[in-house]
């Protein structure tokens, strides 16, 4: 399995930049730049409709760190809560015993 790409900000513009000078065809543009057409046009609306808020921290990747640091948090506090109802459950037991 291939791993997944990840390009800076400024080389997303710097190629946007380079598609629409049009000075090259886009497919050979593409291949020079080791990526796909369809990625370049896909950047270029993200710039047009983004503006300078456009590719925003590390793409996916960013996004991802922070569901994990999310998620784990959502863990340890599972954990917790669950050792607190083991706690109770002894206790019940021996109540009842």
């Amino acid at each position: 399995m291939t791993k997944r790409k990840v390009f800076s900000r400024e080389f997303k513009l710097e190629a946007v930049r380079l598609l629409d000078a049009g000075q090259r065809k886009v497919t050979d543009l593409a291949r020079e730049l080791g990526v796909t057409p369809s990625r370049l046009y896909k950047w270029r609306d993200q710039l047009q409709r983004n503006g300078q808020d456009a590719f925003p921290g590390n793409g996916r990747r960013a996004g991802q760190a922070d569901e994990i640091a999310k998620l784990q948090r959502e863990v340890e506090r599972l954990r917790e809560e669950n050792e607190i109802l083991k706690k109770a459950a002894r206790y019940f037991a021996k109540e009842s015993a």
